[in-house]
């Protein structure tokens, strides 16, 4: 989108689905010439706010709370979307798959590009991009923002031993309290910057797309749980499994033991799996992000037992309404 300016065809896919408690918005830039996906909206200028207000103000009205994700792409940027810019990343090791072809501006897959490693003096700058952009968020209308840990993305690819390969300094990759500095540097002045019962956080520990997998997922969960726990966030929210494959590592237990605020999980539960999940209080609450995309009145089906669109996968990441809006809700006699 021109400018990563949201537009009213968001405000109206968001508007759409009010219902269905918190919406966390997509993922959001906090600097400029940093694109992944080609299209991301932005949240770092007065006319990105301006537009997510068409959001904010549609979401509100009918009654739904929603939260804005924010992230910088780090590696996953390509210069060909971004003025020429290389990316930037903990180390200069470049993500082995392609850029796939609907996320380049010109339309066809290309190969990554190898980043640039951030000087230590540099990683602050991108602590204060996010503060700037959660301060934009408030200013917009969201009622918080969930900070972007996760699928490879900068802050993951600092947690990642296989992104971040810095032998010295204050966020090497040797050890689990230096990967996970700098996240915890952008939780902390994020919440600073507007209140920690405001901000939420994404982890992937077991995903390895964007070349993010750990060595120690189990333990770096436990890690950042607590440290999420002093630092007070209002809730962490966990990617149970892999894109790319079944695990038997089992993340949810030690999240659930180490993180005292609400713990949210993610990736493939069905409803019935979610309500055990919360009745036994393994979880607080369950996001469902392709069945809400493809249901608008995702609650309402659930409620009645009603079966689920599936997906048109020709139209995820275009241009248009088309594929985000058109849905169909269930019928009603």
């Amino acid at each position: 989108m021109p400018g990563q300016l949201p537009n009213a065809t968001m405000a109206e896919m968001y508007g759409q689905r009010a219902t269905g408690g918190l919406l966390i918005a997509e993922a959001t830039s906090v600097v400029g010439n940093n694109i992944a996906f080609r299209a991301e909206p932005g949240c770092f200028s007065d006319a990105q706010v301006a537009g997510w207000k068409l959001t904010t103000d549609a979401v509100h009205a009918k009654g739904g709370r929603i939260f804005v994700q924010l992230f910088h792409a780090g590696r996953a940027a390509h210069p060909d979307n971004n003025a020429g810019n290389a990316p930037v990343a903990p180390s200069a090791i470049k993500i082995s798959t392609n850029v796939p072809g609907h996320f380049t501006a010109a339309g066809k897959e290309l190969p990554s590009a190898v980043p640039r490693a951030l000087a230590d003096d540099e990683i602050p700058t991108i602590v204060a991009q996010f503060r700037h952009a959660a301060r934009r968020a408030m200013a917009a209308g969201f009622d918080g923002v969930e900070v972007h840990g996760a699928n490879g993305y900068l802050l993951s690819s600092f947690l990642s031993e296989a992104a971040n390969v810095r032998t010295s300094g204050p966020y090497a990759g040797n050890t689990v309290e230096t990967r996970a500095k700098l996240l915890l540097d952008t939780t902390e002045a994020v919440a600073g910057a507007i209140g920690a019962d405001r901000v939420g956080v994404r982890l992937s520990p077991l995903n390895r797309y964007n070349d993010s997998g750990m060595l120690d997922p189990v333990g770096t969960v436990k890690y950042l749980g607590a440290k999420f726990t002093e630092q007070r966030l209002s809730y962490l929210h966990v990617m149970r499994r892999d894109f790319y494959g079944p695990t038997d590592v089992d993340v949810m237990t030690p999240a659930r033991t180490a993180f005292k605020g609400v713990l949210i999980g993610n990736m493939g539960y069905t409803a019935e799996e979610a309500n055990a999940a919360i009745e036994s209080h393994q979880l607080d609450a369950v996001a469902f992000g392709m069945p809400f995309l493809t249901n608008p009145d995702l609650p309402e089906r659930f409620q009645a037992g009603a079966p689920l669109n599936g997906p048109n996968m020709a139209t995820l990441y275009g241009n248009t309404a088309v594929g985000y809006t058109d849905y169909p809700k269930m019928a009603t006699k």
